[in-house]
């Protein structure tokens, strides 16, 4: 038997934590406080908007933090009837890295909340 502990009398498994502000209610308050501020910094980033290019400007796409795209715009010099090809992939990577530049932005500003702990499901 340890030091100090008598028959029949188990260890508090809680002994050694605060007590009191760790109350159910406590908790669902801060949760609420902190689901709150996550759904305002989802809606500031949903007004974001990203630019981005592709093949020296022949390709610009802007996206917004929704993940759509609000804007495409094509060069007449990126138009080249025997090679349609180029400027697919061209548009391509330009909206790749514009929804790359979002959900960077996200994972920043929702980082900022959570502390780094990824949540799934939250973004």
């Amino acid at each position: 038997m340890g030091k100090g502990m008598k028959a029949g009398k188990k260890p508090n498994p809680n002994k050694g934590m605060k007590q009191g502000g760790g109350s159910q209610a406590e908790q669902m308050r801060q949760m609420q406080v902190m689901q709150k501020r996550m759904e305002e910094v989802q809606s500031e980033i949903e007004e974001k908007e990203v630019e981005t290019t592709a093949g020296g400007g022949a390709v610009k796409v802007k996206i917004s933090g929704k993940k759509e795209i609000t804007a495409l715009e094509i060069s007449p010099d990126a138009l080249d009837p025997d090679d349609v090809e180029m400027l697919q992939d061209l548009i391509i990577v330009a909206v790749n890295e514009g929804l790359r530049q979002i959900e960077e932005i996200t994972e920043t500003e929702m980082g900022k909340l959570t502390g780094g702990f990824s949540i799934p499901g939250l973004v």
